[in-house]
């Protein structure tokens, strides 16, 4: 296969396994939404949906957030790991969106990536799964699923996120992201891997990658 075939099959077999798209962290509103995504950094989606109620319950909008302590919100997140960075940063940002955006989430990716705790990949799901917005946020999955499937070189996040919007259509980007996730968590993990349950890698996968599985 060529590249924009290889490019093809992922998308059509993506496309058959996934044609109706699970949204990982349950949220409401964007404002949910952010704050599950910051505390998934380093933390797993289920443990994060099983704590982001607990803290819903106490607040779910930036006003109720800021009449929490600090110290109150890093108990109730304490199991989503680091908590105290992670308090911070929800206290801080909650207060920056009364202060500055009106309580709202703003939609752009500058006004996102200012806010503390918040980096380009939070910015992105945020932009794409609350607003719509055309992003392809990069987690440990695409980037191993795409340097497996030799569509980047697998140096570093950014290089991943470029080609990843370079090599996909942008209108699926939205999609595509969520369905890589999913793809990777089912078929193609870090370990427990099978290459023979991974039809997409086993079909169109680097070389040297399915050389050192064969090695295994």
């Amino acid at each position: 296969m060529n590249k924009q075939e290889r490019v093809s099959f992922v998308i059509n077999t993506l496309k058959e396994l996934y044609p109706t798209i699970p949204v990982p962290l349950e949220h409401k509103d964007p404002y949910t939404l952010l704050i599950a995504v910051l505390l998934s950094a380093q933390c797993t989606d289920v443990r994060v949906n099983q704590i982001t109620p607990l803290l819903f319950a106490k607040a779910d909008n930036p006003y109720d957030m800021i009449k929490m302590s600090v110290e109150e919100i890093k108990e109730i997140i304490r199991p989503c790991g680091l908590s105290p960075m992670k308090s911070k940063g929800i206290h801080g940002l909650s207060h920056i969106l009364i202060d500055k955006h009106g309580g709202e989430v703003p939609q752009s990716f500058e006004f996102l990536e200012e806010l503390p705790a918040v980096g380009h990949k939070t910015a992105s799901v945020v932009m794409s799964q609350a607003f719509g917005v055309p992003a392809f946020p990069v987690d440990t999955h695409i980037h191993r699923l795409m340097y497996r499937w030799n569509f980047t070189n697998g140096k570093n996040v950014v290089q991943t996120e470029k080609d990843a919007k370079r090599i996909f259509p942008e209108e699926i980007w939205n999609d595509l992201h969520l369905q890589i996730i999913w793809y990777g968590r089912e078929y193609s993990p870090a370990r427990g891997w099978n290459l023979e349950k991974d039809i997409i890698t086993k079909t169109i996968g680097r070389k040297t990658v399915l050389k050192a599985y064969a090695k295994k």
